[in-house]
């Protein structure tokens, strides 16, 4: 049975942007974008699913078009092959059913779509494998043998997709940037050595940093003997994600300034909305009841607690120290996609005329999964890297036009009777990060 998401829109306020264009017909074409002394004949990135494109709970075609990466290649003219999964993509893809006078429904597409570039005979540009952890980097080859595999038991099989070993028996992600020569790397990678830790209240191991030091160690010593041009990227705060900012303040907005849960402490007591971070799959929990009583607590893992929050947060930025020290001693350039982020939930942004926040849906940064980037939030991103590339390679790249990537309607979300977002049950088990 298909459980929906239900989001309301009133319809008066609905506006479509159009891109309007000049005649410029009888000029002379500008001159090709200088990109210094960066060299970007052979361009890949590494990384998981922020690389990789992954949004809304799914991996696929209409999104991975607006990859960070290959809006960059774009914008200095190179080829950029990707593992393109035609639409719905993976499966679990969250999604617009219909739009009504009443408004919009979104659902849980369960459906699969197919691979579309499977057969390029040599690796891709773009090897981001959504679920990977720094350790894949240098170890993963197959679904098997990932980090998740080896040490969950739970085999991930978008990197048999993305790295087709059975092919190409090439190896782990680096060893198939290596096998290209490239001259130019992104790395964007150790999200996921927290997130999951944290998405889950905690309830599920992250790499302990000395080991998250050694791994990322490894990987900067291995790409700084490709002799390429390389750009890392670090990790953001998880509390600027709509995955953990939604429903507290949305609870305290309407009046309700605690609720009951099991702390990880074990004890079940009453939780401040504001200093605790509840996930977005509180949400329907809380509809039906849990949380209102002590007899009838939320559970731990749809809850970060504030002391949870604390350690995920002191993990976050010695994993940030770690990639700033290893870009400084190997001459690499660096995206403080921390900072940026942090300063877009204090100030919001507006990119091309478009203004864009941190909120769920509503804000046009983050997908309808709450943890990801949509196709303009990958945009935004892109002119980030490449104002780095920029200054540090004396590049003149222009920055991507935002304006021209497809957005989400503007939308008023349908809540429950406690004034949360309505997610299906199990919508939000099986991201990948």
């Amino acid at each position: 049975m298909k459980k929906y998401l239900v989001l309301f829109i009133t319809l008066a306020f609905i506006s479509v942007l159009y891109v309007g264009c000049e005649d410029r017909s009888d000029l002379t074409p500008p001159s090709p974008p200088s990109t210094g002394s960066a060299n970007f004949t052979k361009f890949v990135t590494i990384g998981n699913s922020l690389t990789a494109g992954y949004q809304s709970g799914s991996l696929y075609e209409s999104a991975q078009k607006y990859t960070f990466g290959k809006l960059i290649a774009d914008q200095v003219s190179v080829s950029f092959e990707q593992p393109l999964m035609g639409d719905p993509g993976t499966g679990g893809r969250l999604e617009i059913q219909s739009l009504t006078t009443t408004g919009v429904v979104l659902y849980t597409n369960t459906n699969v779509g197919a691979p579309k570039n499977a057969t390029l005979a040599r690796p891709y540009n773009n090897l981001g494998v959504p679920g990977a952890f720094v350790y894949d980097v240098m170890n993963a080859t197959n679904a098997n043998n990932c980090y998740t595999g080896t040490f969950a038991g739970t085999p991930n099989p978008l990197f048999d997709l993305v790295l087709r070993n059975s092919a190409l028996n090439i190896g782990s992600q680096f060893k198939q940037a290596q096998a290209v020569s490239p001259t130019f790397v992104t790395l964007w990678i150790g999200n996921n050595d927290i997130l999951g830790h944290a998405t889950s209240g905690a309830t599920v191991p992250y790499t302990p940093t000395t080991n998250f030091a050694a791994l990322y160690t490894q990987v900067a010593e291995n790409l700084a003997g490709l002799g390429a041009n390389v750009v890392v990227a670090n990790i953001p705060d998880v509390s600027v994600i709509p995955f953990f900012t939604t429903v507290g303040p949305t609870l305290k907005a309407q009046g309700v300034s605690a609720v009951w849960g099991i702390a990880s402490t074990g004890d079940t007591i009453l939780m401040n909305v504001s200093t605790n971070y509840l996930t977005l799959k509180a949400s329907d929990l809380l509809a039906t009841g849990k949380g209102l009583s002590k007899s009838n607590p939320l559970p731990s893992s749809v809850i970060l607690d504030s002391l949870e929050a604390i350690n995920v947060k002191s993990v976050i930025n010695s994993y940030n120290t770690t990639i700033a020290t290893l870009a400084a001693a190997k001459n690499f350039g660096i995206v403080d996609i921390y900072t940026i982020f942090n300063n877009i939930v204090a100030n919001g942004i507006v990119v091309n005329g478009i203004p864009f926040s941190v909120a769920y849906i509503l804000g046009g940064l983050f997908s309808l999964d709450g943890v990801h980037p949509t196709s303009r939030g990958q945009g935004i991103v892109a002119n980030e890297f490449i104002k780095v590339i920029n200054s540090k390679y004396s590049a003149s790249i222009p920055l991507v036009n935002v304006s021209t990537i497809p957005g989400s309607i503007t939308l008023k979300k349908e809540v429950n009777k406690l004034g949360l977002p309505v997610i299906p049950p199990g919508a939000l088990d099986n991201l990948l990060f």
